[in-house]
């Protein structure tokens, strides 16, 4: 069965050699063919080229996209879409003048979600994560990585990492998930934060991978949550299991995580809102992606990633959402694309190249998705009639996705 879009204005991020990840300069280079056709045969990309190339063979459905665009769907490779309830309250804490710390220390932030997640059922979880996941798919977005990390007991952790493995299961959309235990430290364990850990490490752990519940390790190394200590301390206990880290680093506070990732070889290291000197020269010739997360910098009125300085200093960079109940409440990728343009001084070619091959990378999916490869799996996003890709951040507060595509089949 095979699919042609046909008249394709211009098709977006082509890349006939495989690329793993674009770093510093080449993160400007975008490469397209205007006038354009594309085949999808069985999920993947066939073949795409010049209208003046255009195969005559019988499809199966013949799509024209005059004046419409193609390109590969968004990579997210940081969100927590399985939680429960919302935390619109602490939003108009935040208004009325309260700090992100305060209110985690009044009783709310990641705590107040973990309470709401050990009170909910699995399927109600599910039903909830499901609609989430939805939503983010319409937005454009073909590839997901979801944490953990609002569970913070051993059966409610676990209850997450089920439902991940039930989304995955059930939808076409590539999804890796990731054990995010050491989130925060739950009440019970207020002034016992090594027995937590010892917890994670001895009773969670084994089950997760037991159950091949996750791919990935994460924790979040930031003062008031877990040290330097802490983090190669889980990092170690994960590579045991053959968990590969992707670590919260540099959100509030700079303390040595962007290097204990690196020594680690975590696949990325997400954040990065505070940056110095030394941890950009720490990330230079590594194998490790800086994400950066613009709509929790925006929603928390905290710095953004440092885009631009980090990109000329030769750095790769992926944009992700954080899509979570307390700092990001948004799975828009589109918003982040735009953001990191407006916010960020990234140009659109950057930008794109940040949220598709880059941000597959992050979650080890860059063979699969992420640009327009033959063999990739045709994970599109058909925009509707528009004048250049730089429109897509330009018109921020509007969606100009006409269709969305996940293995060429409408989703």
């Amino acid at each position: 069965m095979a699919t042609l879009f046909k008249n394709i204005k211009e098709l977006i991020q082509v890349r006939t050699e495989a690329v793993s990840f674009l770093s510093g300069k080449e993160m400007s280079e975008l490469p397209t063919i205007k006038n354009a056709f594309l085949v999808v045969e069985n999920g993947l990309i066939a073949d795409f080229g010049a209208m003046d190339n255009c195969p005559n063979n019988s499809f199966s459905k013949v799509i024209d996209s005059t004046g419409k665009m193609i390109l590969p769907s968004w990579c997210d490779s940081h969100t927590h879409i399985v939680y429960a309830g919302n935390r619109e309250g602490e939003f108009v804490d935040r208004i009325n003048g309260l700090s992100y710390e305060e209110i985690a220390n009044n009783g709310g932030g990641i705590l107040n979600s973990a309470k709401k997640l050990q009170a909910t059922s699995e399927e109600d979880l599910y039903q909830q994560s499901k609609a989430r996941l939805e939503e983010v798919i319409s937005l454009g977005t073909g590839a997901v990585e979801i944490k953990s990390g609002y569970g913070l007991t051993v059966d409610a952790e676990l209850k997450m990492l089920r439902v991940i493995k039930r989304l995955k299961e059930n939808y076409s959309i590539p999804i890796k998930a990731t054990f995010l235990g050491a989130h925060a430290v739950p009440k019970e364990y207020k002034n016992n934060k090594d027995g937590y850990l010892e917890m994670l490490i001895n009773d969670v752990l084994p089950k997760v991978a037991e159950e091949d519940l996750a791919e990935y390790i994460d924790i979040f190394c930031e003062t008031g949550y877990f040290t330097v200590a802490d983090t190669e301390l889980i990092l170690e206990a994960g590579k045991k299991y053959g968990l590969i880290p992707k670590i919260h680093v540099n959100q509030f506070t700079a303390i040595g995580g962007v290097q204990a990732g690196i020594k680690y070889n975590a696949l990325s290291v997400d954040h990065l809102e505070e940056m110095r000197d030394e941890d950009i020269a720490s990330l230079q010739n590594t194998t490790t992606m800086p994400v950066a997360l613009p709509s929790c910098s925006y929603f928390l009125s905290i710095p953004y990633t440092p885009a631009r300085k980090m990109i000329d200093a030769g750095l790769p960079l992926a944009l992700a959402t954080d899509f979570n109940p307390g700092s990001t409440p948004s799975g828009n990728m589109n918003f982040v694309v735009s953001t990191a343009c407006i916010k960020m001084k990234m140009t659109p070619e950057e930008a794109i190249n940040a949220a598709t091959i880059n941000g597959a990378y992050a979650m080890g999916l860059e063979h699969k998705v992420g640009s327009i490869t033959k063999g990739k799996q045709a994970n599109l996003i058909l925009t509707k009639p528009i004048n250049s890709y730089g429109f897509i951040p330009y018109s921020f507060g509007v969606n100009q996705i006409e269709k969305v595509y996940l293995k060429g089949i409408e989703s």
